[in-house]
């Protein structure tokens, strides 16, 4: 009774087992002529994809890095940008909450200078952190009594990654980088850009 019944469960098993694999060799099958890209396409991660944008140098393509000094008077507040792209470099100084321009520098720039200084971004781990969201991300008002600095990549003027860091030990932000190391290669885009801004940011 045993055998009987053991030889009648093995076909059944058998046709389970094949039917269960041609069902998945349909499904392969089908994703792979109507869905090619995501079959064959491994996913890229933030960090990847952040690090394409940095180091594309089409023309529509910037990193900026702007700063902000401490919430003072209006009349007595800084803050300053230095924006490249494929064709120049630009530093200008602001007065006010308005960002009223008090000092520009415009300079020229070419596909392969810009090409060298996102490199070295990159390799200054300029876009590795993770963008904050909400309150966390909210920069009215952080480290009052300090300066704020926000790196970010650009397409068309439009920011695509925007990390941030301040001096106040309680303010990190999202920047895992360091700020004197990606500092200097910005200020290294604008001849004499510390003595500009130091004689406007007191």
């Amino acid at each position: 009774m045993n055998k009987n019944k053991f030889a009648r469960i093995i076909p059944v098993a058998l046709t389970l087992l094949i039917a269960a694999v041609v069902i998945a060799a349909l499904v392969s099958l089908v994703r792979f002529i109507f869905f090619p890209e995501t079959s064959t396409k491994p996913v890229k991660s933030d960090t990847e994809i952040s690090r394409e944008a940095l180091l594309d140098t089409s023309a529509d393509r910037a990193v900026s890095l702007v700063a902000r000094g401490p919430i003072v008077a209006d009349e007595s507040f800084r803050s300053y940008q230095i924006k490249v792209t494929t064709t120049s470099r630009n530093l200008t100084v602001f007065s006010g909450y308005l960002d009223q321009p008090i000092k520009v520098v415009s300079l020229a720039n070419n596909n392969s200078a810009y090409e060298q200084f996102v490199y070295a971004l990159d390799k200054a781990n300029m876009v590795k952190g993770v963008e904050l969201s909400g309150d966390y991300n909210d920069l009215r008002g952080i480290c009052a009594s300090g300066n704020v600095y926000e790196y970010q990549t650009l397409k068309a003027d439009a920011i695509q990654k925007s990390l941030w860091t301040s001096t106040c030990s309680g303010s990190r932000g999202s920047l895992n980088a360091s700020t004197v190391q990606l500092n200097n290669l910005f200020m290294a885009q604008i001849p004499n850009s510390r003595a500009i801004i130091s004689e406007v940011w007191q």
